[in-house]
């Protein structure tokens, strides 16, 4: 833990379960949210057509797929541009057909003003969630990742990411655990849902 500003979190981990906390001593959490600095619309835009592009792909492949399509846009992600392209241009930086409508749709709501990013933070985390997934191909796994590393909120965890299933498997040594099970140990981290997850996602990579 390298920033003051966690330390009030640490403590709450420790305080409430020691479990999850020995799993915190050591992690960056400055570094694990690096992702939140952005501009407040237009970044979130460019978030949203990212978290889109690398939806079921490894770190790597979202990345090399995601400066093809910057390159594309030569640096300047915004709905009138993408709105000028062809769906072709879109699928050859290595986007599937369905990504590449899910794009168009989100490019277009924004256009519209259907969908206005520059009042989404004022929203709660199930309003935030309700909007986004109003988004062709947007569903409930892509918001709470926006929620988390774009919007900076503290309190959230995913049902649907299987790398924070697996991760209470190995932390809390259950196989298969219920929802209801996994209710109720997260809900000793709240309201630091957040940074529970993180130590989930970071615990796999240690090999104790």
């Amino acid at each position: 833990m390298k920033n003051s500003k966690y330390y009030k979190i640490l403590k709450h981990f420790k305080d409430n379960d020691a479990i999850i906390y020995n799993y915190m001593q050591n992690l960056d959490f400055v570094e694990w949210m690096k992702p939140i600095h952005t501009q407040k619309s237009k970044g979130y835009f460019a978030a949203l057509c990212r978290a889109i592009a690398g939806q079921q792909l490894s770190g790597k492949a979202a990345n090399a797929i995601y400066l093809r399509f910057e390159k594309l846009l030569k640096d300047n992600v915004t709905a009138d541009r993408i709105l000028k392209l062809t769906d072709q241009q879109l699928r050859d930086v290595g986007m599937s057909w369905a990504k590449v409508r899910s794009i168009k749709d989100l490019a277009q709501r924004v256009k519209n003003k259907e969908l206005n990013l520059d009042q989404i933070d004022s929203q709660n985390d199930v309003e935030v969630v309700t909007t986004l997934t109003m988004v062709k191909g947007i569903g409930p796994w892509t918001a709470e990742m926006f929620l988390m590393f774009t919007l900076n909120r503290e309190n959230v965890f995913s049902f649907k990411d299987l790398g924070l299933k697996k991760g209470i498997e190995k932390v809390y040594k259950t196989k298969d655990p219920s929802i209801k099970k996994i209710e109720k140990i997260i809900k000793k981290w709240e309201p630091y849902k957040s940074f529970g997850s993180i130590a989930l996602w970071n615990s796999l990579e240690s090999q104790d």
